[in-house]
């Protein structure tokens, strides 16, 4: 029978090649394998060929998807759309207020960074710092969670605690909120334990950060390394952290509970932890001595490998690309680099997709010595920054205005009033 929707012939069991695919959803290639990135379409490697294949009943189911979210929508693909002057992503490339945001992070510090978006204007050489009392109030609510707390547990109650302690959090006008940010994000990073003895709260944040991170002395290339990944993650356009953001901005929350929303989703499974994911996949590689075996277990398991492949970037990730150029330069990173390598190598031969900035992270923080969560923490602190430049911007909306409507599918009224359990 013919597919009313689609126009196709829908045949049980028939495979499709990518060309194919990319005709009936009416996208790139490249945009297939997003897909399969993403777990929306399962591919199948062609015995007689050099592609992959995929079904055709479910390619046109996601058709028909993708066509009824579109029609349900005002907007581009059926997704919700929100005006913000502060991140672009276009094509390969993302762009903080206009400037290209790898040169921005090359060239920047992470608070200078932070305040270009929050303001528009660059201060060279500006530091954050915390009042002793904010720092305490986090440090004792901090050490009072259970050992096996992970990094977004404690950065939450940091959150908290922080503002507690500060009498002005109620205070939405921006000159508030500035300075709630530039003493909310020092003392997250100050109420974390540290791994050194020997570790200082002050000078740039990416030095406090990196005593919280591992036990092992800096090095000026790993520094570097981790005030650019700080840099590159501040902001992201609106990633389901942000969203949850401006809702409770929109609301009128003040800035500490904005970011609480934002580290809630952020511990989700597909969104923060993707970090942590690759790192382990890392240690496999490395321990094995091949990415083959790591790969074909991740597969076999159906998972995504992680580490690769981005929906917004039909192409390499911009952020993975500065980041794998400065880790050349840092000392015992090349096994790591290596092992990297190999898993992109490995898996192009299934499904052609380009290393991610979790997979650049990973090789950091397995080459520093860090633990699989460090990842999640880099990724918390950094983005902080961003979440505060959209809370700033939402204050400037209409309040309440990130309240869509539901499409209620259930059974319609009147209905009888239930029976109670026996």
């Amino acid at each position: 029978m013919r597919d009313q929707e689609t126009g196709t012939q829908a045949h049980a069991g028939r495979r499709l090649s990518t060309r194919e695919t990319a005709d009936l959803l009416g996208v790139k290639a490249e945009t297939v394998y997003a897909y399969v990135s993403r777990g929306q379409l399962s591919s199948r490697r062609d015995p007689g060929g050099r592609g992959s294949t995929f079904d055709a009943e479910e390619v046109e189911t996601l058709a028909r998807r993708n066509r009824r979210d579109s029609s349900g929508s005002p907007s581009a693909g059926g997704e919700l759309s929100v005006r913000t002057r502060i991140t672009l992503i276009d094509e390969d490339r993302y762009y903080y207020r206009g400037v290209d945001a790898t040169e921005l992070a090359a060239r920047h510090s992470y608070e200078e960074i932070a305040e270009w978006l929050w303001t528009g204007q660059l201060r060279p050489g500006i530091t954050f710092t915390a009042p002793e009392a904010t720092v305490a109030a986090a440090r004792r609510a901090v050490d009072a969670l259970p050992d096996h707390s992970g990094p977004t547990d404690r950065l939450r109650v940091a959150a908290i605690a922080a503002s507690a302690a500060d009498p002005l959090r109620f205070d939405l006008s921006e000159s508030a909120v500035l300075g709630s940010a530039r003493t909310l994000i020092p003392t997250l990073v100050a109420a974390l334990p540290p791994k050194r003895h020997d570790h200082r709260d002050e000078g740039p944040l990416a030095h406090r950060l990196w005593p919280r991170l591992t036990g092992r002395t800096p090095d000026g290339a790993s520094l570097r390394v981790l005030d650019t990944a700080l840099g590159l993650l501040v902001d992201h356009d609106l990633a389901a952290s942000t969203l949850a953001v401006r809702v409770a901005a929109s609301a009128r929350a003040h800035p500490y509970a904005a970011v609480s929303a934002g580290l809630g989703v952020l511990e989700g499974p597909l969104h923060g932890a993707a970090g942590g994911l690759a790192h382990r996949m890392l240690l496999d590689v490395l321990d094995q001595g091949t990415a083959a075996p790591v790969v074909a277990d991740e597969l076999r398991a159906g998972r995504r490998v992680p580490g690769l492949g981005h929906r917004l970037y039909p192409g390499e990730d911009p952020r993975a690309r500065a980041l794998f150029a400065l880790l050349e330069e840092v000392p015992g990173a090349a096994p790591a680099l290596a092992a990297a390598r190999d898993i992109v190598t490995t898996t192009a031969r299934h499904t052609p997709l380009h290393a991610n900035v979790d997979l650049a992270l990973a090789v950091f923080t397995v080459s520093s010595g860090m633990s699989a969560s460090a990842a999640e923490t880099v990724f918390a602190v950094a983005r902080t920054a961003g979440w505060i430049a959209h809370t700033l911007e939402e204050y400037g909306e209409r309040p309440l205005r990130m309240r869509p409507s539901g499409q209620y599918v259930g059974a319609r009224p009147p209905q009888p009033l239930p029976e109670c359990a026996p």
